[in-house]
Formats: structure tokens, sequence, C-alpha cells
């Protein structure tokens, strides 16, 4: 087996972890478990840090289960949250929870000796009888021990509700109920996790007597001082329907050179000399954005595959490299066109370049165009035109019945012609 516990802390996944955890994991196979809050209808970018830890636990040889909170969705869970969440209707949580579990199929393995496995901890917890839970469960924990857990203590002035104060059981339940069920010893989580992480280790000593360990990797922070997973437009998701590939290309192109080697480590599957390569590349010309670019396609490939991933980098190209768009392939000019203004016409026939510009939005009238391209300020498939008599001629039109505008440097429209 590899020293997984070594790479993880070389990567940065390691905040905290129970003592004897790498013994344990050299030891033998491991299966190891992450749980995921289905209250949002897709995962977002801050859930693929604990993604990330499930796949190094499997690429060494362990199996990795992915735990929906089916159940624990229908209570919330306190850690990192000022006040109480509205709770969501079980439909609501069901329609998340099968969405999010198409997600993960992308980023694990579900084949082979260490397949991934996907369970719902709502299987055994809306079962389960309170009177007996209590009895064999809430009996183990101290309240006192309880208040003073990070997830408790923070909401105290707030006011926490005891729905969300017993999640912290619940919880600690479903570890429990998977290490006599599945064998599994090790839970893994984001550093707000902790305090819940060690009562579901205490819960299994003192109930069953038997060994469990956990990790958990820090709070993914940005130099900038933005938080991590968000831009001015909103969060940043792993459905492309909520977040497009090329909006996701550019969260990670975009991240700052005091973050992109720590990003490389955390969010991508390169081997150690591979990124610190890039790093030295990256250290000696900044601006070329090199460990940006490949950290980029990285992740993109990661989470949406190879298609996306170069469709991405074909518009990163021609919006700030001036790509000429003959270059690339009808997807990648699909995708654009959802990140630019976009226009139909019904035919590619008899256009003129001024009725182009009119109808891409580039200007508000016919003596605009005509000015703008006299001036020199108007593009067609990125080479600059200045008659204004000029046709849209058939070799104009890109594959897949498209022509892309540019007035000035920055402002680009997308034809399409048909309906």
């Amino acid at each position: 087996m590899s020293n997984l516990f070594a790479e993880l802390e070389w990567r940065g996944f390691v905040h905290h972890a129970t003592q004897g955890i790498g013994a344990h994991l050299a030891d033998g196979r491991r299966t190891a478990y992450c749980g995921f809050d289905p209250t949002a209808p897709s995962l977002q970018l801050g859930n693929l840090m604990p993604i990330m830890l499930l796949r190094h636990f499997q690429l060494a040889g362990h199996k990795p289960i992915v735990l929906m909170g089916g159940g624990t969705g229908l209570i919330g869970d306190p850690s990192g949250k000022r006040n109480e969440r509205p709770l969501l209707s079980k439909e609501q949580i069901r329609e998340n929870l099968q969405r999010q579990r198409d997600q993960m199929a992308k980023l694990l393995d579900f084949d082979g000796p260490a397949q991934a496995l996907v369970l719902n901890n709502a299987d055994w917890l809306v079962k389960q009888s309170l009177v007996d839970f209590l009895r064999d469960v809430g009996k183990h924990f101290s309240v006192n021990i309880m208040l003073q857990k990070e997830s408790v203590k923070a909401r105290l002035d707030a006011g926490i509700s005891y729905t969300e104060f017993s999640y912290m059981l619940l919880q600690a339940y479903d570890f429990l109920h998977l290490f006599r069920d599945r064998g599994c010893t090790i839970q893994v989580g984001g550093s707000d996790q902790w305090g819940n992480i060690t009562a579901g280790i205490d819960l299994i000593r003192r109930v069953a007597g038997g060994e469990a360990h956990g990790l958990v990797a820090p709070l993914v922070t940005m130099a900038s001082g933005a938080k991590f997973g968000k831009t001015e437009a909103g969060a940043i998701y792993l459905d492309p329907a909520l977040t497009s590939p090329y909006k996701f290309y550019q969260f990670w192109y975009n991240v700052d050179d005091r973050d992109v080697e720590a990003y490389l480590k955390l969010f991508t599957l390169l081997p150690r000399p591979d990124i610190e390569g890039q790093i030295k590349t990256h250290k000696n010309d900044p601006s070329r954005r090199e460990a940006q670019a490949k950290l980029a396609i990285e992740a993109t490939t990661m989470v949406h595959g190879k298609q996306a991933a170069y469709n991405a980098t074909a518009v990163n190209a021609i919006l700030f490299s001036d790509l000429d768009p003959r270059q690339v392939e009808a997807s990648a000019l699909d995708l654009l066109a959802q990140e630019i203004p976009t226009a139909r016409v019904p035919s590619s026939d008899g256009l003129s370049l001024v009725d182009a510009v009119v109808q891409a939005g580039l200007a508000k009238s016919k003596s605009e165009a005509r000015r703008a391209i006299e001036q020199g300020g108007i593009y067609v498939n990125q080479q600059r035109v200045k008659d204004p008599a000029r046709k849209i001629a058939p070799p104009d039109w890109l594959t897949g019945g498209n022509l892309l505008l540019r007035k000035g440097k920055k402002d680009y429209a997308l034809l399409r012609a048909g309906r």
C-alpha cells in the first residue's frame, strides 16, 4: 500500500487527524466515508475538497462510501451556520439527492476492486424508533460535552433548536451504522466536521468497542480574502446547468498566483513531480499563467469531461487571445453562445455586414454600424473589416452556422443562422 497519509499531508489535506490513522491505513485496505448535504440542488465547489479526499483514498486501494444525507438533510447541520436553515420538503431532498448522485458518478470510480458506494442515511434513520434511539445512542452523549463542540458553541448566542442540536447524535449514529454494516473505520470531511466525527468515533468505542478514525481537511481560503468557490455572480456549482463549464474553467484560470500551487495539489490528481515542475515554470514567468491554465484544464476535465474542457479552453482563447474561431469545433461555439450576446437570423443568405452588426446588438442603427465599420472598430471572425458595403459571404459562416462579430477590443456577439 502507498503511504497515503504522507501524500495527503503533502497535498495539504490534513488539518486534524486521529492519532494512529497513518498506521491504520498502512495495515490494510480500509473503508472510508464522507457525508454530503442534499439541501442544495447541486454539489458546489466547496464539496470538491472532500470528494478529492475520497478519490485519493480510492486510488490508494481503499473503498470510499459517499453518504447522501437523505435523513440528516431533513434536520440540517448547524456546523458553520449562523442561523437555523429552513427545512426542505422530503420531495425536494429526494430530487437533490438524485442530482448529486449523478454528479458523483463523474468523480469517483464505481467499478473495480475499490469501487465507490453511494448510500442514503434515510434508509436507517427515518425508520429509527425515537425511544430506542434515545436508549441506545443518546445515553452515551453528555450534554456538557456537546455544548463544548464548536458547531454548537458558535450558535449558543443566536440560539439553536433541539432539532439541530441533535444533529451530532445522528451523524455519530451514521458512523456506528457504517462501522457495523460496512466495516467502515474512517470518516473524512471539512474542518467544521471535527466535533461530529469525534463524537462518532467515541460512540463506536463505547457501543462496539471498535477502533475508528477521522481526518478533516482545512478550510480552503483565497489570498484575495474572497470566499472560496464564490464569484460576484454567486456560487460555483458542479452542475453545468447552474454553472457553465466555461465559467467553471474561468474560476480556476483566474486564481491568484499565491493560491495556484495549493490548488494544484488539492484539486488535481497530477503527480508530485508534475506539480513541482509546473510551479517552477510558473515562478519563472507568472504572467504566462501556465499553472492556472493547467489547473483549469485538469479541474474542468475531472468535473465535466475532456470535451467540455476543450470547449472552455477554446472559448477562453477566442475571447482573450483572439483565437481564429475557424479553428474550433461546433460544440465550442455552442458554449460560446452561452457566454456572449447571441442573436439568430433567419438565413445566412444576402446579409450585409451593417445589418449583421445591428442585429447582433453591436450598434443601435445602421448609421452607427457604418461609422463603426469605417473607423475600423468592427471585426468579423477576429478580422478587422473597414468596408461598410461588405456582404457576409458563405465562407464567413463558421461551423454550425455561426458568425463571430466584435466591436472594439472586448465587445463580442454571435450571430446564428437558421431558426
